[in-house]
């Protein structure tokens, strides 16, 4: 807990930088007038016909009449744009995550890098195919995670839970993933995404939170509904806030723990064997000694008698 909440304060502490404010700015322009546009054109459309879908539904309008009544006619009002709303603001959330990892997350991965863990030795980066599969390999499963969890979420308290667990866990699946994308090699990558399942999920989650915390300026009232697309380029400043913050949580947290991996590996040192001549006698792979070396040859060799001279 320690690692995560250092890492948290760091996180922070980049977020001020002039330079990350200045890249936050890029994915709000193309996502935020994408939005603006679409909005434009197609928000009262959309919302009427979500309206209709809800009320001619066979027992679904028959409870929001019966709610109605009890409303004074509001909710047949506001619940086509409520849910409307509720539908575009995972779908924003994922493209501000995508353009936040396609746009700003090597650079500030690698201001981290710079600043952190200069000496840290990088040892990818992976193929652009592959990390682009892990992407979307994880919206996909998170996309299908939603959809088959939204009648759930007509429970209040599930609706509190269950998109923002959902989110935070395709945050992690991705974030954690670039920031070692391009430090760690695949068995290190393996490793690590194991043994910190538990604090990079919480990490998520927690962002995961974040992310819908801009969801409650509809808290407000119904008033708040008809303004939500020119509310819409706010809503996008904020989630791609959040996401440059968990990219920033995400760096410190992970390359602090791929340092400190391989500071605590043993270096293995290539072992030398010294090999002694036994009785002069040199070992295979030794190199010989010369024969006026060799103590007790020229002591043999001075023990031995003359031999006779011949006649």
């Amino acid at each position: 807990m320690s690692k995560v909440l250092d890492a948290l304060w760091r996180a922070i502490g980049y977020c001020f930088m002039p330079r990350v404010i200045f890249l936050s700015m890029l994915p709000v322009l193309l996502l935020g007038t994408v939005s603006t546009a679409l909005a434009w054109f197609f928000w009262e459309p959309a919302a009427a016909a979500m309206t209709a879908l809800v009320v001619d539904a066979p027992l679904l309008g028959d409870a929001i009449a019966w709610l109605d009544t009890w409303t004074g006619g509001v909710l047949r009002h506001v619940i086509g744009p409520l849910l409307l709303l509720v539908a575009v603001v995972p779908v924003l959330i994922i493209a501000a995550l995508l353009l936040v990892s396609a746009l700003m997350a090597p650079t500030l991965i690698g201001l981290v890098g710079r600043r952190r863990f200069e000496a840290l030795e990088r040892r990818g980066p992976l193929a652009w195919w592959r990390a682009l599969g892990w992407t979307l390999g994880s919206i996909g499963a998170a996309l299908a995670a939603l959809v088959l969890t939204l009648p759930l979420w007509l429970i209040p308290p599930l609706a509190l839970l269950l998109p923002p667990l959902i989110l935070g866990w395709l945050t992690y699946r991705v974030m954690a993933h670039d920031v070692l994308a391009e430090h760690a090699d695949a068995a290190e990558r393996t490793a690590l995404l194991r043994e910190h399942r538990t604090p990079l999920l919480a990490i998520g989650v927690t962002c995961g939170y974040l992310g819908a915390a801009p969801s409650l300026i509809w808290a407000f009232g119904v008033l708040a509904l008809p303004m939500a697309p020119l509310l819409l380029p706010v809503y996008v400043w904020l989630y791609t806030l959040v996401e440059v913050f968990a990219a920033l949580w995400f760096a410190h947290y992970m390359l602090a723990a791929l340092d400190a991996r391989r500071q605590a590996a043993p270096v293995l040192q290539p072992l030398r064997v010294e090999i002694e001549p036994v009785d002069g006698v040199p070992m295979p792979g030794a190199p010989a000694l010369p024969s006026s070396a060799s103590p007790s040859a020229s002591s043999s060799s001075s023990s031995l008698p003359n031999p006779p001279l011949l006649p």
